[in-house]
């Protein structure tokens, strides 16, 4: 029973984590809050099929084998983060945070519309690799395969996340950017090639959940990005706003208290599990207002 709880808590909280990550890349290095993030993932669900207001989907990117859909669907959701960078975000990149903040609630509204023409309102049957629901055996607990390859592929995302980030030119412009961003430019940092790529990033990562919550869910919803969205900015915030191992590690963290306590609360109280999770959030920020793991060039909010 212990060993399947470990099981759970990776897999959710490594979606979590996956999730804040993508806010976190764009918080770092644009003091911006992309609100449209979730619908940046119902997007990329909806590429995997040919628009249809009918219950059951018609396949369409979704028949491909999964050597192809995957980097199919990563390279859609890039395509369409860098897209809103250039088309939304760029002429306002000398805002207000406020006026990003409303452009990226208005890009969201936007997105979800345009779903909701396309393909309606109701959710749609979506089988993707049904055969990684059949369980395995590890160590006496039985768990689901597809639970064993998000773990797998969550933590592959973040080491090869890691090593860009620490090895190669452009994540370390994204590292210093997300330190002090002005600092940065002065120093010789390219700002375009910087946002775009932190877009791109952000993007393929809104993917890779949406894959994931596909292959779990076997349903495919215009809305369906809004609660990983919630989830994934509370880690942020609670993981220190501009701080990227703080924002996965308060997602793990956030999964991981999750499952505990739909594990160690009575049955009476696991539908209310939402709100004993919400007030330990709160606990945290009022001992750590400026989150666990908070950037050095994180200032105080009020």
């Amino acid at each position: 029973m212990t060993l399947q709880l470990l099981f759970d808590a990776l897999s959710l909280g490594g979606i979590y984590a996956v999730a804040a990550l993508g806010i976190a890349l764009i918080f770092g290095v644009m003091k911006l809050v992309n609100f449209a993030h979730g619908q940046f993932i119902a997007f990329a669900v909806f590429a995997l099929i040919v628009p249809s207001t009918d219950a059951v989907a018609v396949m369409g990117l979704g028949a491909a084998p999964a050597p192809i859909l995957v980097p199919a669907i990563l390279l859609v959701g890039a395509a369409l983060a860098v897209l809103a960078e250039i088309f939304v975000f760029r002429p306002l990149r000398n805002a207000s945070p406020v006026a990003l903040m409303v452009a990226s609630f208005a890009l969201g509204v936007v997105i979800q519309n345009l779903l909701l023409v396309g393909y309606g309102g109701r959710p749609k049957a979506l089988s993707l690799w049904p055969e990684l629901g059949s369980p395995v055996q590890i160590a006496g607990a039985s768990v689901p395969l597809l639970q064993v390859i998000v773990i797998g592929a969550v933590l592959a995302v973040l080491a090869a996340l890691a090593l860009m980030l620490r090895h190669t030119r452009i994540g370390l412009e994204m590292r210093a950017a997300a330190e002090d961003f002005g600092m940065a430019r002065l120093l010789g940092v390219r700002a375009n090639a910087v946002i775009s790529g932190a877009f791109a990033l952000s993007g393929a990562l809104a993917a890779a959940v949406a894959l994931v919550l596909v292959a779990q869910t076997g349903v495919a919803d215009v809305r369906m990005g809004g609660q990983i969205m919630l989830v994934a900015f509370i880690a942020t915030v609670v993981g220190g706003m501009g701080s990227l191992g703080g924002a996965v590690a308060a997602g793990f963290a956030l999964g991981a208290a999750s499952v505990a306590l739909q594990a160690l609360l009575p049955a009476e109280a696991r539908p209310f599990r939402d709100a004993f999770l919400y007030a330990l959030v709160i606990l945290v920020l009022l001992l750590r207002p400026q989150g666990l793991f908070a950037a050095a060039s994180a200032k105080p909010r009020v």
